[in-house]
């Protein structure tokens, strides 16, 4: 007997909520947008023109649609026409992909993302999943949509452009020399500007244009030749001198693309070529990326930004600046690994903010060796002499102070240096295993004082109790989040070009990541996914009991054998011997 089944009969619509379970991510997906301010949405309001599908109804399958790690357009589209909750969510609209690409990468998408990551945090408040207490900040690269092999590297931008500035100088002299043009009035004379470029251009182009005139007008085979021969060079440096502004013109505009990268990609501008984890050459082959800066709380994404930087130090100050200003205050802990760990950083945060940073530095972990406390020739191991200010090295010679170096990087941060020299390290049996320096020269220390008291200060705070017990949660809080993006949902590569367009994707992609995991503890699961009880050892004592019982049932198989054997030699019975085993055991 089977149920009712028939294809030919008319079926009444029903509400699509009632075919989603009782905590379906669907759900959670609804009430955080619902949540954000009617406000935010008024931007997308237009008088004129076809009604524009409503901007929540867009996010809301956005969203859902990254929560199922989909993350194409098209896919999104088809989606819409056959997931339950995506038909609920858009109630029966079917936005085209190029309806769900170009709401996507709306800049004023930005502002409904903002809002999103500020309302979620704020629910995680309520309902008690985070204490203010800390935030954990780590970076991540993302490849960008990119293709491979188009870099631009500044070096060779640079060096192409002084190449390009050497032989115009040198052509524009030989043309002054042989007196093919007249001269130009100048600018400076170690380089020619793009207008002077031109005028010298169009000097070459009038010259020549002379020459073809009187070549048409001239009869005379011979003279014709002898013209077309004198025509011949203003040709070429016209040619070349065409070239040269062709290239300044692109070497201005790569150099306006750098700003402070080093290099960029041709097919995303704003996309930096970094080295990756995923090394398909395997050769260190570098590719375009972005580099991800994340805090999080409680294993929930906070807040996010993007930089161009292949490395985190230089993104701490402006991240932080940039959570203050768009999400929320920072609380009074801010930790990180020691990728963060700098003097601007540490002062930054101590004297600036008025906060606690539990960031380690990259000899943290080295100096609490046996081999770098024993070394005999480590600075850091000579004795001080602090009346008379002076290290003592290995041979008992003194490094006294000399002067005060200040020293200023390219970013304009300034750090001051005491400088100690020995007096002689001439004819020291020592001098090979202590220094490196040429002969003659003697051997010198850079001792920063207030690097110094700022990684005392570090090594005191991640020494307490309290501030350790936080500093260890670093791994376990944003390292999963990184974890779940890229091998659970699937998100290792962008799928638009362009920092805006990237940091708007990105965080739908984060959201994802948030939504997943709140949904799931709703549900009554552990974290992102259900716990596999055996694999993960939840239910011991029941494995316990298994392996037990299966023990006992082998010995208690083997004496009957063994019983048989050795029963004459004992002087036994085999049943009593079985009783003696099994009370043993």
């Amino acid at each position: 007997m089977f149920k009712h089944y028939n294809m030919n009969q008319v079926v009444l619509p029903l509400d699509l909520e009632v075919k989603l379970e009782k905590n379906d991510i669907a759900y959670t997906v609804n009430d955080l947008v619902e949540q954000i301010p009617d406000e935010a949405f008024s931007q997308f309001s237009r008088k004129t023109g076809c009604p524009s599908y409503h901007p929540k109804m867009m996010m809301k399958i956005i969203l859902c649609a990254y929560t199922q790690s989909t993350f194409s357009g098209r896919k999104i589209e088809a989606l819409v026409k056959d997931s339950v909750r995506m038909m609920w969510l858009a109630q029966g609209y079917e936005p085209s992909y190029r309806t769900i690409n170009r709401f996507r990468v709306d800049p004023e998408v930005k502002e409904l993302i903002r809002q999103c990551f500020v309302q979620f945090r704020c629910q995680l408040i309520q309902n008690k999943l985070i204490e203010e207490e800390a935030i954990f900040i780590d970076g991540t690269k993302i490849e960008a949509n990119a293709n491979k092999f188009t870099f631009v590297w500044r070096k060779a931008t640079e060096k192409f452009s002084t190449s390009l500035i050497e032989k115009s100088n040198q052509m524009y002299d030989e043309l002054l020399e042989d007196e093919i043009i007249p001269g130009i009035e100048r600018e400076s004379s170690d380089e020619l500007s793009i207008e002077e470029l031109s005028a010298i251009e169009n000097q070459l182009d009038e010259k020549v244009q002379v020459y073809d005139q009187e070549i048409e007008e001239n009869d005379d085979g011979q003279e014709r030749k002898r013209l077309r021969s004198e025509r011949k060079k203003p040709k070429q440096y016209r040619k070349q001198f065409q070239d040269f502004i062709r290239r300044k013109l692109k070497y201005q505009l790569d150099m306006k693309i750098f700003g402070d990268r080093n290099s960029y990609s041709k097919t995303d501008h704003d996309a930096t070529f970094m080295r990756m984890k995923d090394d398909y050459m395997m050769n260190g082959q570098l590719k375009p990326a972005y580099n991800v800066q994340l805090a999080t709380e409680g294993q929930f994404a906070l807040a996010y930004d993007v930089f161009p930087n292949p490395t985190d130090t230089r993104t701490l100050r402006p991240f932080l600046n940039y959570i203050e200003d768009n999400f929320f205050e920072l609380p009074n802990f801010i930790v990180a690994d020691a990728g963060y760990g700098s003097e601007a950083n540490y002062s930054d945060i101590i004297e600036n903010r008025a906060l606690t940073p539990l960031i380690t530095y990259n000899q943290y972990r080295k100096e609490k060796q046996r081999k770098y406390k024993n070394d005999p020739f480590n600075t850091h191991n000579w004795e001080y002499d602090e009346e008379q200010d002076c290290f003592i090295c290995p041979n008992n010679q003194r490094l006294t102070f000399r002067y005060l170096s200040n020293r200023t990087d390219r970013y304009g941060f300034t750090r001051s240096f005491k400088v100690y020299e020995c007096e002689d390290c001439s004819g020291c049996p020592l001098r090979s295993m202590c220094t490196k320096a040429k002969e003659g020269n003697n051997r010198r220390i850079l001792y920063n004082q207030k690097w110094e008291q700022q990684k005392e200060y570090t090594r005191k705070k991640l020494s307490e109790e309290k501030t350790g017990e936080i500093y260890g949660k670093r791994k376990i809080d944003v390292e999963p989040v990184f974890g779940f993006l890229k091998a659970n949902l699937g998100f290792t590569r962008m799928s638009v070009r362009g920092k805006a367009k990237v940091k708007n994707e990105l965080g739908f992609a984060f959201m994802a990541v948030n939504l997943r995991k709140y949904a799931a503890m709703n549900s009554g699961h552990n974290g992102y996914y259900n716990i596999n009880p055996a694999k993960n050892g939840a239910n011991h004592l029941k494995l316990m009991i298994g392996a037990i019982s299966n023990y006992c049932r082998l010995v208690m198989s083997q004496p009957l054998l063994f019983a048989c054997n050795i029963s004459d030699r004992l002087g036994m019975k085999p049943h009593l011997l079985v009783v003696a085993n099994c009370f043993e055991f």
